[in-house]
């Protein structure tokens, strides 16, 4: 009986804690930003939003590029220069004495942001076994999960009781670590120089397909949609809370969310790898929904938090399977642009959404809004039916048969 390949890889494990200092450090200043720039600089309401989002927009722009050029300039080095370039932003908000300033830096520092998450990304693809893909991605993504439920619970503990250099203090130490970690990681350059011709075929002209990896639009566009679902809790959930006087349980929420997500990992992911990615895909959309019905009935904080756990079931799932369903559709070189391209259709929903979103909950409420998401969670099944799902149902068939007619 053979073994199956090992996952749990040095490189594996430093690759999975560089991305989660990254993402960490994202949503500490994602949190806590718009309110520094009211304190500290007198903003208006718009001009601390932007000093919160101006960062996302840094990240969608530089995504494509970086996914064209990582095969070329090589994975390893990439990540190095987004990661040292994000220490050095991280650096420049502490002489700040602008808004103006500020916005600058924080769209630079999404910038950099963007090149090592790319990078981090299409790392993960290469040291993770191809028979443990989906259980590996799942765990990777999990680091982004983890990270969106720590973050803004560190970020908002600091901006309560130290003073506010003591966010850009902790960011600052968890990017020296994630550069340390990127410096001692080995990533197979193998792979760099057998595309490396490939990579050059595709740069004689300007081509849309040069920035952006056209068999991971369908799934990404799924994404996309239930990005902005999903950005109805990241930017409404504080402000609901309050509402309905459940302050004290919103601030578990999101630790509940990555507890169960933790939980179910193991499970999602081997089955996703055994028996094909609609078996995780539609039941993690069907939870999602459900979460969000029951998010939007919440009366007490226990329904609160059980609304969490099932939503970091639902959701988290559904984000990891599909960035795996995204690498796995494109061919070995261009998985840094399927990674790219995938992020930023993401980003864009989870971007977009809370400016759209603004102009719902005057007339809905947030009850009504978090209903109306959960209407979008249920119509996405077939969005991702017909986007994906339908295919990989035949893909999958044919392949059984021609296992049954080889054995």
């Amino acid at each position: 009986m053979s073994q199956r390949p090992k996952l749990w890889t040095k490189d594996f494990v430093m690759v999975s804690a560089a991305n989660f200092l990254l993402f960490v450090s994202f949503y500490m200043l994602m949190v806590t930003m718009a309110v520094y720039s009211i304190e500290q600089f007198q903003a208006s309401q718009s001009i601390a939003g932007l000093a919160s989002s101006i960062f996302v927009l840094g990240a969608v722009l530089v995504r494509p590029i970086a996914g064209k050029i990582i095969e070329t300039v090589g994975r390893k080095k990439l990540l190095v220069i987004g990661v040292a370039l994000f220490l050095a932003m991280m650096l420049l908000y502490f002489p700040v004495d602008s808004i103006g300033l500020l916005l600058l830096i924080r769209f630079l520092h999404g910038f950099a942001f963007g090149i090592g998450s790319t990078a981090t990304g299409t790392i993960a693809v290469d040291v993770i076994p191809a028979t443990r893909r989906g259980e590996g991605m799942g765990y990777f993504a999990t680091s982004m999960n983890l990270a969106m439920a720590i973050g803004p619970f560190i970020g908002l503990i600091i901006s309560q009781h130290l003073p506010d250099t003591m966010i850009f203090v902790t960011t600052t130490i968890f990017a020296i670590i994630a550069l340390l970690t990127t410096l001692f990681m080995n990533v197979p350059e193998r792979e760099v120089a057998e595309t490396t011709k490939a990579a050059s075929k595709e740069k004689k002209k300007f081509q849309l397909s040069d920035y952006f990896e056209k068999s991971t639009f369908p799934i990404a566009t799924f994404v996309m949609i239930c990005g902005l679902a999903y950005s109805s809790i990241l930017s409404f959930m504080t402000a609901y809370a309050t509402e309905i006087n459940l302050v004290d349980a919103a601030s578990f929420f999101f630790v509940m969310y990555a507890i169960f997500l933790l939980l179910s990992r193991p499970f999602t992911g081997r089955l996703f790898d055994l028996k094909g990615e609609n078996t995780v895909m539609y039941p993690s959309i069907l939870t999602f929904g459900i979460g969000l019905i029951l998010l939007s009935q919440a009366e007490s904080g226990m329904t609160l938090l059980i609304a969490g756990a099932i939503l970091g079931v639902g959701f988290g799932t559904l984000q990891s399977s599909a960035q795996t369903i995204a690498v796995s559709e494109a061919a070995p070189h261009r998985v840094g642009l399927a990674t790219s391209t995938f992020f930023v259709f993401y980003d864009l929903g989870i971007g977009v959404g809370p400016f759209l979103l603004g102009f719902v909950v005057p007339l809905s409420g947030f009850r009504g809004l978090y209903l109306g998401m959960a209407a979008i969670a249920f119509i996405s099944i077939a969005i991702y039916y017909f986007m994906h799902g339908k295919g990989a149902s035949r893909k999958l068939k044919k392949q059984e048969m021609a296992k049954n007619v080889s054995s």
